[in-house]
């Protein structure tokens, strides 16, 4: 566990994720989850030899996204492979035209890098341009697959829920914060748990 720090990067850091998540205090079982998918981000920089101030500034310049949470006594949480896009891209200051150049539409791009500067994409085990693309057309077959359902075909079926469990490998299981900060619902709920329930599989 993570020792909360108390300096000027850390309450920028606080206060910039709490303008784009919202105030909504993480509970006992928040932080248990949180602490089975992220690490500390002292810890973590600790670990790679890197100043976690430095990293912090690299977070509010736009460098480097948020936290994915604060757990509740404030310790700043991240992926354990929070480096590994920018190592790829050639460093901080290349990331955002290296991760762009993954949509072939400059302004989906564009858009893709707000998200991921945020710290949201805690919908995704590793977080790379390949793995934010797969689960957007994993989604979008699942939603084009219910809006015509065919639940007496087979076929149908069998396609829907390989889907959904392509989806559901992608896919961690999510906190209770997440249904606040993204006020209902996630996709786990609307894509993997909701449509096995509604479509289960045949007993064997």
């Amino acid at each position: 566990m993570g020792t909360r720090t108390n300096n000027r990067y850390a309450a920028e850091v606080a206060e910039r994720f709490r303008a784009v998540n919202g105030v909504h205090p993480m509970t006992a079982e928040d932080d248990a989850y949180v602490d089975g998918q992220f690490v500390p981000l002292e810890r973590l920089c600790a670990a790679r030899g890197r100043d976690a101030d430095e990293v912090r500034r690299q977070m509010l310049d736009g460098l480097l996204p948020l936290p994915g949470y604060l757990r509740s006594d404030g310790t700043e949480m991240v992926p354990g492979d929070l480096f590994e896009l920018a190592a790829r891209a050639g460093g901080p200051e290349r990331l955002r035209a290296w991760f762009t150049a993954h949509w072939a539409d400059p302004a989906e791009g564009e858009e893709e890098w707000e998200a991921y500067l945020s710290g949201q994409y805690v919908c995704l085990h590793h977080i790379t341009p390949a793995a934010i693309q797969h689960k957007a057309e994993l989604t979008a077959a699942i939603g084009a697959a219910l809006a015509a359902p065919r639940p007496d075909v087979p076929e149908w079926r069998e396609e829907l829920h390989a889907l959904v469990d392509e989806l559901d490998v992608l896919e961690p299981d999510f906190a209770p914060y997440d249904r606040l900060r993204f006020g209902g619902p996630v996709s786990r709920d609307t894509c993997i748990d909701a449509v096995r329930a509604r479509f289960p599989r045949p007993a064997a």
